[in-house]
């Protein structure tokens, strides 16, 4: 038989270990935040961590930010299931569709366009003059610097090599150091590093308009959670710390519009699953 001063100690080691246990439990869920990486790594970072610090303290959900090395990672993140939250704009084309994310927001951006690009000083003026040469690209899951751009390389039967670079700073890291003739570009992206680098770009080709990345939700999280999280985004530019965060994202990445978070639903994404339908196959 246990000595009354010991079976007590044991009974208040219990009482602990059983608190600490029910404390955990109570402990609202983490969720991973997959973002698209379209700068390099440490920029995606910088422009991320603030805004998902401050999404989790006002919603009161926690947001871990899961970014990738490459502008694939998230999508692959996604399909792991591995992602709850996205900024992305690959889920919208048949068989990703199914998947069951839900649009809740996107910034308030200009539409974005897919672009093929030269250095302003490049001796190449027309896209059939890139015929057998390199072009680089971000990653087969770029929507719009990939998938778009080089749907009209192919519509032309204009055969080149493909590079993927990663992301779309050492895409023009790779053209502006001589690697590759031309690249697929989001313009929105190009406008970004020409204004961080001082560079300049001549457009070769320009697509329609496309709605900037969207920030969507997994069917995993419960809906008043997702609508925390959506809240908190959108109230960002009406607080003087979201204001001052997102002022400093915008100066990060030298955007020409000051970034905002606004409402989006799955029909802003027409255009997504329109290029979808008729794009040629090597590319949907």
């Amino acid at each position: 038989m246990l000595h009354p001063y010991f079976a007590h100690s044991v009974l208040a080691l219990a009482a602990v270990v059983f608190f600490a246990g029910a404390a955990r439990a109570a402990e609202s869920p983490s969720y991973n935040f997959a973002p698209v990486n379209q700068y390099s790594p440490q920029v995606s970072a910088s422009f991320w961590n603030p805004i998902i610090e401050y999404v989790s303290k006002k919603s009161g959900v926690r947001l871990n930010l899961k970014l990738g090395r490459t502008s694939a990672d998230a999508m692959s993140y996604v399909l792991a299931r591995e992602a709850d939250f996205a900024f992305t704009n690959r889920l919208f084309c048949p068989g990703r569709a199914g998947l069951g994310w839900t649009v809740f927001g996107r910034r308030n951006t200009s539409p974005v366009r897919a672009q093929i690009v030269v250095p302003a000083d490049s001796p190449i003026h027309r896209i059939e003059e890139l015929a057998g040469t390199p072009v680089a690209f971000p990653g087969p899951e770029a929507t719009i610097a990939y998938k778009v751009a080089y749907a009209e390389l192919l519509r032309h039967k204009m055969p080149v090599d493909v590079v993927f670079a990663g992301n779309a700073d050492a895409v023009f890291t790779q053209l502006f150091a001589g690697r590759v003739r031309a690249a697929g570009a989001s313009s929105q992206l190009a406008q970004h590093y020409a204004g961080r680098e001082r560079k300049a770009f001549r457009v070769l080709w320009t697509s329609p308009p496309f709605t900037d990345l969207a920030l969507m939700a997994s069917p995993r999280v419960p809906a008043a959670e997702a609508r925390a999280v959506a809240r908190a985004f959108f109230d960002m530019n009406r607080d003087p710390e979201g204001a001052r965060i997102l002022a400093e994202a915008t100066t990060l990445v030298h955007s020409d519009t000051p970034f905002a978070f606004v409402p989006a639903t799955g029909a802003d994404y027409a255009s997504y699953r329109a290029f979808c339908a008729t794009a040629p196959l090597d590319v949907r």
